[in-house]
């Protein structure tokens, strides 16, 4: 990958000799991700249609000429909630294809403010980033691009209403 990586909320998403997965603490410093900012909460409430919060937010920087292959997004066990993402800096051409390698895809300008909602029978479509237009944002200093994406990892258990028997009568 040329993109770098880091987290924030209650799981970070990881990459190792033994694989993708996700965990709680840095792997480096062993200490909690940093909490999830307050204004991601707040649009992940506004955007997302999913009763339940993200657990991770996975932070990308792409440098000018970082790219990112075709993907699915599925290391997650709540594939019901959608995926979304929010992008700064530098615009990219993004491209989305269907649920399989092969399919068709399509590419798309994102530039900074933009955010994008993989959910529903999108959710684990194949996506990627083909490039990085430089010089497009004044956001960062040194150019390139930040995407956060926020997920839910785990099912939500579900609640059962404790058993009760209620009988109102008139007196």
């Amino acid at each position: 990958m040329s993109v770098g990586m880091s987290n924030c909320g209650p799981l970070g998403w990881m990459s190792d000799e033994r694989g993708y997965r996700y965990t709680p603490t840095h792997p480096e410093t062993g200490r909690p991700w940093p909490p999830l900012p307050d204004a991601l909460l707040q649009l992940w409430n506004k955007v997302a249609d999913y009763p339940q919060p993200p657990e991770a937010c996975l932070i990308n920087y792409y440098g000018p000429d970082a790219k990112m292959g075709l993907h699915q997004d599925r290391d997650e066990e709540d594939l019901a909630a959608p995926v979304v993402s929010v992008s700064f800096g530098d615009s990219c051409l993004f491209r989305v294809g269907g649920l399989k390698r092969g399919d068709s895809t399509r590419s798309f300008r994102l530039n900074s403010g933009d955010v994008l909602v993989l959910g529903g029978g999108a959710r684990l479509a194949f996506h990627g980033v083909d490039r990085i237009y430089p010089g497009t944002s004044t956001l960062l200093a040194e150019g390139g691009r930040i995407n956060v994406t926020m997920r839910r990892v785990r099912r939500a258990v579900e609640s059962r209403p404790e058993t009760r028997v209620e009988v109102c009568q008139d007196r």
